[in-house]
């Protein structure tokens, strides 16, 4: 998803909106993307796209710098178009109903933002991929993969039988989305899968940091000390429950708060917690201690 800068406008009218389609065809093209759904609103898009190769980055670089130069050449503008750096989110594509999940919250944006009237169907919104969906194969953009989401429908078919259910589950799921549904995990999150896909990418993510910011590489640098914390405490035979026995300036817990320290960026307050030793500047001064200390052996 990406919006304008400072939430203005990307698309002034509809030649502007074809515009952008005809530059995502050629993105798909040249990056062999496959899109299962997009929403284009005034002032941002929406993009449900798996990409068969690792080429997301250079893909979207090419689509909005491509983009940004058209709309400034038609109207005689310059400078940025976009807000900054597009938001990604990763969805585990497994069949569980997550993909289901984003498209679902792609094709009802035009509900949530009232651009549609109760009475008018949702295939009335020409700039979303779900009226592409109702079509036959042979007249819907050539760029749209319909079979996945289908699928996890639970349509087996991309017939007029299939086409005719999808929409009729649609028309549903939009009565659903009148009861306000929590997209929160959508919206605010930067995954959606279990926990098993989660653990995945935290892995991932982490070898991989200089691609990654905000709270995913948060949440890889957490994983990343958790296990730490495992390994050390499966070396003395603890369990979780053990570390608040010893007193909170024990040996044992020096060492293992001094590993942490030094192969992760978690900090002092984290560390301080999870090793029960009591507050932060207690453990930045046992750490100190144990650094002069390190210092004066490798000296010596």
């Amino acid at each position: 998803m990406n919006r304008g800068d400072r939430r203005e406008k990307i698309f002034d009218d509809d030649h502007d909106r074809r515009r952008f389609l005809q530059t995502l065809a050629q993105a798909c093209e040249k990056t062999r993307w496959q899109v299962q759904a997009c929403c284009l609103m005034s002032n941002h898009f929406h993009l449900v796209v798996e990409t068969p190769q690792p080429n997301l980055v250079a893909g979207m670089k090419w689509l909005l710098g491509t983009y940004t130069g058209r709309y400034n050449r038609r109207h005689k503008e310059f400078g940025h178009l976009f807000s900054g750096r597009y938001k990604a989110l990763i969805v585990d594509g497994s069949g569980n109903g997550y993909l289901k999940s984003v498209c679902d919250y792609v094709h009802l944006n035009p509900v949530r933002a009232r651009v549609l009237s109760e009475r008018q169907p949702l295939e009335a919104y020409a700039w979303s991929s779900y009226g592409q969906y109702l079509k036959a194969p042979g007249q819907r953009w050539n760029w749209l993969r319909v079979d996945r989401l289908l699928g996890e429908w639970g349509i087996p078919k991309d017939s007029p039988a299939g086409r005719r259910r999808f929409g009729q589950v649609m028309e549903h799921r939009r009565q659903q989305e009148s009861a306000k549904s929590d997209w929160r995990a959508i919206e605010r999150g930067w995954c959606l899968g279990d926990e098993e896909f989660r653990a995945e990418l935290l892995a991932q993510v982490r070898g991989l940091r200089g691609d990654h910011y905000g709270p995913e590489l948060r949440q890889a640098e957490e994983a990343h000390g958790m296990a730490l914390l495992r390994e050390e405490l499966k070396a003395l035979g603890w369990g979780r429950a053990e570390l608040a026995q010893p007193p909170k300036g024990s040996a044992e817990k020096v060492k293992i708060a001094w590993r942490l320290r030094q192969q992760t960026t978690m900090s002092l307050k984290w560390i301080a917690r999870e090793l029960h030793m009591g507050s932060w500047t207690y453990l930045s001064n046992l750490l100190v201690r144990k650094r002069r200390k390190v210092e004066k052996n490798k000296s010596v």
